[in-house]
Formats: structure tokens, C-alpha cells, sequence
């Protein structure tokens, strides 16, 4: 079988290819770039495997002209800089111990040896530069029906390595079907093996988990999460429910797939995800039911504002107001009409700030009609 996506000819894909080859080595695209292309989805990142060491792609980049970076060249990896385009180049390897975390590796020689030490099976696929698929454990088929399924034996796959419990859930949101649902054994094995996840850095939890909820769909994967105990392992108190109907109501409203308005929806403490402080504070906005959809849009802006209202019409299972919207939108728009010099000299220090919160207060429960007259009244 032969595939032909675009980035197959790209002149420095195939220049770094070229300059493998000609030594006398094996150069293969792999993973993401070679799935996506059978299934029609594009790639932003296009990865080469071959059996030269590293050193050599070094040596054989610096040769060619190429800019060569050392990103990984303890694990086998080496960018190879081709036109300010960056080609990662791993070497050919297979796991000689591993933790659960971090594996020990050495350099194998063949395709079929590197395919066996990945996670699924959709991302075991090769091509070779002038096409050919070689699809060593046979991921192809598992590609095109929409199966996320480990390479091998699930259990042995996750115990090399915890943070495959999440990513199983998150290749299902992104490229499993639905309808097919997801694989009974390796639903097994990450129910057998959560108490791996807590060798987890929180980082690499939140990087993961901001990944699935960016899925167009990410609901039936977080369900399946929930199912196996995984869920409320990352996030303690979570309930998978309102996912289902926030996404509906998403596309209802034109929104955009959003992690963290998704992870409102969601709730629970998300203390393991090691969210950033401008993320903690908006999350903390959506989940916020004290405020008005108008004082949101004011105090917050449009956008959170609606993000807010869909969140909210999400845990009540019911549908977005178009009356809400329209509030955020006004009040996104408005100023308080008077300012605290308009209260001055009868005013002064806590008093002056009392008025003026109480004004503003009255101004927001008006719907904002309420004129500078009427305040200062």
C-alpha cells in the first residue's frame, strides 16, 4: 500500500531522507504524520525513524549543511534543521528496562523491533520516502476503523509507562469512533493499573488532560474515564455528565472546543492538573453561580461571559437563554456611569468606596439603565 500526503514531497522532509539513504541507511516517516495521513487528517509534526545512530545523524546532518540540535540524543532523538523546519530523527529502539515512567533503551536495527516498544497500534505506522506503508502490528485497519488499541499486551504497554492510561482515553477522544466504543481490553488494563497514575507529574496530567478536553468530542472518552475509576483519580469530585450536554450546547452556540470551559463543566478539584494562575482564575469564573450573565460580561468581558452562561445552561441540562447572551453582551459594553469624584467631598475613604460599590450594584441589577443622574439622585 502506498500513501501520498503532501508532506511526502516536502523538499526538506525528503532532503533529510535523502541524506540517510545515501549513507547506506533505512529513513522512514512514523507515528502521528503517517496516521493522520491514512485517516485524511493533516500533521504538524513529521518524525523520521532509521537505524543510524545518533552520532551519525549528527554527523551526516553537519555534513549536509543542516543545522543539527541534541534534543533528545540520550533517547536517540535529533533534529535535524532543514530550511528553519525542524525533522525529528530517532533512532531505531527497544526497551531494556523501564519504571513506569522512564525507560531504559538501546538501539535496534529494525522497523518491526522499534514498532513493538510503542503504546497503540495506529501509531506503529512507517512509510518510506517514496510511499509504502509498512505497518508492522497492524495499525492500519485499527487507524481506519477508529480503534485505539496497545500494541501487544495492554497491562505490560501501561505498566512501561502510567501516562499511557491517559493517553489511551486521549487518542480515543481524538480518533476512536464512538460507535465502535472503546477497546474492553485496554479499558481493563487502565482500571487495573490506576495506581500508576499517581507516579505522575501534574504537569504531564494537565498536558494530558488538556489535550482530551480539546477533542471535538471529548465526552464519551471522559465517560469511559469515569467507568474505570480512571477520571477521578486526575480529578477527585468530578461528574462526567454535564460534558455530554456543554458540547451539544457548544455547537448549538458556535463555540469553539475549550479545555478549561470544559473542565468547568466538569468540576471537581483540579489541583492535579497544575493548571497556570491566568487558567485557576478563569476556571474559577465559570464555575462562579453568584453573578448575573450582565455582570459577567461586564466584569469579565464577552467572551467568558458566554463561556460561562453555556456552562451554567450545561449543569442544568438545559438550553443556552438567548436573553442571557444578549446581558452578557450588553454588559460587556458598559462603564459604570459615575466615579468616585462624583461622590467627593461629602464622601471620603471607606464610606466613598461603600457608596460607590452600592451604585454600581443598583446599576447592574438595572439591566445598566439606570443614567448618572439617576446614581447620583
Amino acid at each position: 500500500m502506498r500513501i501520498t500526503p503532501d508532506w511526502l514531497t516536502e523538499p526538506g522532509a525528503q532532503a533529510v531522507c535523502t541524506m540517510l539513504t545515501d549513507a547506506g541507511h533505512q529513513a522512514w516517516f512514523v507515528g502521528g504524520c503517517v496516521r493522520n495521513a491514512l485517516i485524511g487528517a493533516g500533521a504538524s509534526d513529521i518524525d523520521i525513524a532509521t537505524d543510524a545512530v545518533p552520532q551519525t545523524v549528527s554527523d551526516l546532518g553537519v555534513a549536509a549543511g543542516f543545522k543539527v540540535v541534541p534534543t533528545g540524543i540520550d533517547h536517540g532523538t535529533v533534529t535535524v534543521v532543514v530550511d528553519g523546519t525542524p525533522f525529528e530523527v530517532t533512532t531505531f529502539r527497544r526497551d531494556v528496562d523501564t519504571d513506569g515512567r522512564h525507560a531504559t533503551v538501546a538501539f535496534a536495527t529494525t522497523v518491526h523491533e522499534d514498532a513493538r516498544r510503542r503504546d497503540f497500534t495506529m501509531n506503529a505506522l512507517y512509510v518510506a520516502p517514496d510511499g509504502t506503508l509498512c505497518d508492522p502490528v497492524g495499525g492500519a485497519p485499527d487507524a481506519l476503523a477508529g480503534h485505539v488499541r496497545f500494541i501487544g499486551d495492554a497491562d505490560a504497554r501501561i505498566r512501561e509507562d502510567y501516562l499511557r492510561i491517559l493517553r489511551f482515553f486521549r487518542f480515543f477522544a481524538w480518533y476512536g469512533d464512538p460507535d465502535l466504543g472503546i477497546d474492553a481490553n485496554g479499558l481493563a488494563a487502565c482500571a487495573g493499573n490506576l495506581d500508576g497514575i499517581d507516579r505522575l507529574s501534574a504537569e504531564r496530567i494537565g498536558q494530558e488532560m488538556r489535550k482530551l478536553l480539546a477533542a471535538a468530542d471529548p465526552a464519551p472518552a471522559v465517560a469511559s474515564m469515569a467507568a474505570c475509576g480512571a477520571l477521578w483519580r486526575v480529578l477527585p469530585g468530578a461528574a462526567p455528565d454535564a460534558l455530554a450536554v456543554l458540547v451539544h450546547l457548544e455547537g448549538e452556540a458556535g463555540l469553539p472546543p475549550d479545555a478549561i470551559r470544559r473542565l468547568a463543566a466538569l468540576g471537581g478539584d483540579p489541583a492535579r492538573l497544575r493548571l497556570s494562575n491566568a487558567e485557576a482564575a478563569r476556571l474559577e469564573i465559570l464555575r462562579d453561580t453568584q453573578i448575573s450573565a450582565g455582570e459577567a460580561g461586564y466584569r469579565h468581558g464577552e467572551t467568558i461571559a458566554i463561556d460561562r452562561i453555556a456552562v451554567m445552561a450545561a449543569s442544568l441540562s438545559q438550553p443556552i437563554d438567548p436573553r442571557d447572551i444578549a446581558m452578557a453582551r450588553r454588559g460587556a459594553g458598559q462603564v459604570l456611569p459615575i466615579r468616585a469624584a462624583d461622590l467627593m467631598p461629602a464622601l471620603q475613604g471607606p464610606a466613598l468606596g461603600a457608596a460607590l460599590k452600592a451604585a454600581e450594584v443598583r446599576w447592574i441589577a438595572s439591566g445598566f439603565t439606570l443614567t448618572r443622574a439617576d446614581l447620583l439622585g
